[in-house]
């Protein structure tokens, strides 16, 4: 069988290439050969590719040829052929899979709900994304699509308001969102707002204001451009999901000993990176990694309990600010490295999320 994937080069993420090989006819022995329906392309997707040798996000999909790797996405897909006694082909899953249309996973811990991938080379690597749930058979391609698309993404929002909360804000009454019309940004605007955790303050482009304060995430949205004149005199606390130079240092010097916390989440503008270095007033930007919460907070209140509060929370934020993002849909190799191409450049409506598919 022929099998197509997208690679980027890790050096230039704007460079892709379609790469065609060829998938075994029969799994090795306890593996199963899935077929990638769909997936989620995100500005989180990207973030996947720009963190990747710092999270070991390239080892999740290793290709073997430098400089070119497989950018991992959350999608569903299909067992085509299982060597595998507990896994049928026919069944479908939910879980983290490389831009390709097929891939070999060596399911363990099989069970009702999914299975834990158990490859040795992802045995380092945080087990959040190796775990494959199994789909829900009566959710049709729209709901599956949204899945992909939201329930990540949302997941990083959830960890960080209940951080925050736990936190009290550090003693803030204001958190500033930068890359405010993101998914992640948008999430955690709504946890905040709903909880009643003081006001928020989003921070966008100029052409995204309108799209930010419609939604009802935030309390102001406020363009970069209004920066810093435009940030609160109150104590804050500063989620960064855009990761740019400019921005990260315009709150830092407008709040300065008023800023009681800086916390990096994502590098949406990661054409200008900030580097964490300098002397930037205030306290020193943190690096908030999700997967390590996500354990810290399972288990303290169980698994299924963890999962059931997200899970609850993400259809509150899909009835409310998520209701008003679309799906777009991109198809075949060149419709998804064109979409690639557009996400790493910051070119696409966050009204909308985007869905590839081979």
């Amino acid at each position: 069988m022929t099998t197509t994937g997208l690679e980027v080069d890790r050096t230039d993420l704007r460079r892709t290439r379609v790469a065609v090989g060829r998938a075994p006819a029969e799994p090795p022995a306890g593996g199963v050969l899935c077929r990638v329906d769909s997936f989620a392309l995100t500005a989180n997707t990207v973030t996947y590719a720009v963190a990747g040798d710092l999270f070991g996000y390239w080892r999740f999909f290793p290709v073997s040829e430098p400089p070119w790797g497989r950018v991992p996405a959350w999608g569903h897909a299909e067992v085509v052929a299982s060597s595998h006694p507990d896994v049928e082909p026919g069944q479908r899953f939910y879980g983290f899979w490389p831009l390709a249309d097929h891939v070999v996973l060596e399911p363990t811990g099989v069970a009702a709900q999914g299975f834990v991938d158990g490859a040795p080379h992802r045995a380092e690597l945080p087990s959040i994304y190796q775990r494959y749930q199994r789909a829900d058979p009566r959710a049709g391609a729209d709901a599956e699509a949204r899945t992909a698309l939201l329930r990540p993404l949302f997941a990083t929002s959830f960890l960080l308001d209940a951080w925050l909360g736990e936190q009290d804000l550090f003693g803030a009454d204001t958190v500033v969102l930068s890359s405010a019309s993101s998914k992640t940004a948008l999430g955690l605007g709504h946890l905040l707002r709903e909880r009643g955790r003081g006001e928020v303050v989003g921070l966008t482009s100029r052409r995204h204001v309108d799209f930010v304060a419609r939604t009802g995430a935030v309390d102001r949205a406020v363009a970069y451009d209004d920066l810093p004149d435009a940030l609160p005199d109150a104590p804050a606390v500063y989620v960064d999901v855009a990761g740019a130079a400019g921005v990260l240092t315009a709150v830092h010097t407008r709040l300065g000993d008023r800023l009681r916390r800086s916390v990096r989440v994502g590098f949406t503008h990661h054409d200008v990176l900030a580097d964490g270095s300098g002397d930037l007033p205030g306290p020193a930007p943190e690096m908030f990694f999700a997967p390590d919460h996500a354990q810290r907070l399972a288990a303290r209140w169980g698994g299924a309990a963890f999962a059931e509060r997200l899970e609850t929370a993400r259809r509150g934020f899909e009835r409310g600010p998520g209701a008003s993002i679309g799906l777009v849909r991109r198809t075949g190799p060149e419709e998804i490295a064109a979409a690639w191409l557009e996400t790493v450049e910051g070119r696409t409506d966050p009204a909308t999320g985007t869905i590839g598919a081979w």
